[in-house]
């Protein structure tokens, strides 16, 4: 059997709820509601029960969205991966990329941190940057300097009016990493 802790990236509370750089709570959010289970707090985060995604055959997933605030959010995966006797290679991290187009995926085994502050401290955490993440475009229309502001604030009204797409094609992506193999999963939606 299969198994994948998928975590989302980004900051707990209301002032964050609704920022581009909360993408990754966005999008872990959406696949709870659509494989219906729900989150509960352990420790330093929000997780759900493991559950085996509908058609999804051999492969379980948990859901997990760190509390520790993106810049400290490896401390929760780490303690995630070591209570659940995971390898890094089994956890799948969703979260926002100021390097890619809005909505564009991109879907990769391992890799740098590409100066994203959570995947800084998840590789930092789990000494190794061999784990699969998926990336969302938020595009970078920010002026120099501004790139803090940028992924703190809210998404425009129409990034906002198309961002249910964006979110329902990266839960098709989680979905089809975990039941398909990370190979189908990136022909898919790394185009």
């Amino acid at each position: 059997m299969r198994r994948w802790l998928v975590v989302g990236l980004g900051n707990p509370g209301e002032r964050y709820l609704r920022t581009r750089h909360n993408l990754g709570f966005r999008v872990v959010d959406r696949a709870a509601e659509r494989w219906r289970v729900d989150f509960v707090r352990r420790g330093t985060a929000l997780e759900s029960c493991w559950l085996e995604p509908p058609g999804c055959g051999d492969a379980m997933v948990k859901l997990l969205k760190p509390l520790t605030y993106m810049n400290r959010s490896g401390i929760a995966v780490r303690e995630a991966v070591a209570k659940e006797g995971l390898e890094a290679q089994e956890v799948l991290v969703v979260c926002d990329d100021v390097s890619l187009p809005f909505g564009k995926l991109r879907l990769r085994l391992k890799g740098s941190d590409g100066g994203h502050n959570g995947l800084a401290s998840v590789i930092a955490e789990l000494g190794t940057q061999a784990f699969p993440r998926l990336r969302i475009g938020i595009g970078n229309q920010f002026p120099q300097g501004g790139l803090i502001d940028y992924v703190l604030s809210p998404f425009n009204p129409e990034e906002e009016e198309r961002l249910p797409e964006v979110v329902e094609r990266a839960v098709d992506a989680i979905t089809s990493f975990a039941c398909e193999g990370a190979e189908k999963a990136m022909a898919r939606f790394n185009r």
